[in-house]
């Protein structure tokens, strides 16, 4: 009984995960950062309330508005099997008027049925970002190497593709000057916080959120509310 419970929860995870990101009020008083990702964003593996973003929120604190926009098995391929774009997390997060965005997808894009429309990855990618600096109050964005794959990875995920998916992410930030933050570095050496081989534990969480609290502590006074 709980394995067939099991098989019909995956079925069903598509049709909920984008019920997880609902809009969050925008606090004009405060500095908003948009976290956009997948279920590594959400929070899948972490306890609750332990998201890498719930995390951030709690070390950069009250003066800041963290905003947690990731959604279960999304791809940042238009072609993908559950495209990101298609979201109502990703218009919300356009709607937070975020000042610092902070993209980490790639991840579901390395699975078999996605990859083989590799070649937009780069393009599509790009895409995002320009969607999130047409924005009136031009946000910084933070692209993201994505968390290491230990092993033979999980769910179709593998390590070969990411590492493609990293040489892509490098030369986006290159070639528009975005700054990076390094989650694949923050747990490579960390495969025991990675317990299923693709989604951080709560530990693993926070090594996350340090790594993007120092980020964008360090373009903090360069932004205005």
């Amino acid at each position: 009984m709980k394995r067939y419970f099991l098989k019909v929860l995956a079925l069903l995870s598509p049709l909920l995960a984008p019920l997880s990101a609902q809009p969050d009020k925008v606090d004009a008083t405060k500095l908003r950062v948009a976290c956009v990702g997948d279920s590594i964003t959400k929070g899948s593996g972490a306890a609750s309330g332990k998201s890498y973003p719930s995390q951030l929120q709690a070390l950069l604190g009250e003066k800041w508005q963290i905003g947690n926009f990731g959604v279960s098995g999304r791809t940042l391929l238009k072609k993908g099997d559950h495209p990101y774009w298609k979201e109502k997390a990703y218009q919300n997060a356009l709607a937070q008027s975020p000042h610092v965005v902070v993209i980490m997808l790639g991840t579901n894009d390395t699975k078999p049925q996605n990859w083989k429309f590799s070649d937009d990855f780069y393009k599509d990618y790009a895409d995002l970002v320009e969607s999130f600096q047409k924005l009136p109050n031009k946000p910084i964005i933070f692209v993201c190497r994505p968390c290491p794959v230990p092993g033979a990875g999980n769910f179709g995920i593998n390590d070969p593709n990411l590492q493609v998916v990293i040489q892509h992410v490098d030369q986006l930030a290159k070639a528009k000057n975005l700054p990076v933050i390094d989650m694949h570095q923050a747990l490579k050496n960390h495969p025991e916080l990675l317990p299923d081989r693709v989604h951080p534990n709560t530990e693993g969480a926070a090594l996350m959120a340090k790594a993007a609290s120092e980020a964008i502590l360090s373009v903090a006074p360069h932004l205005k509310l």
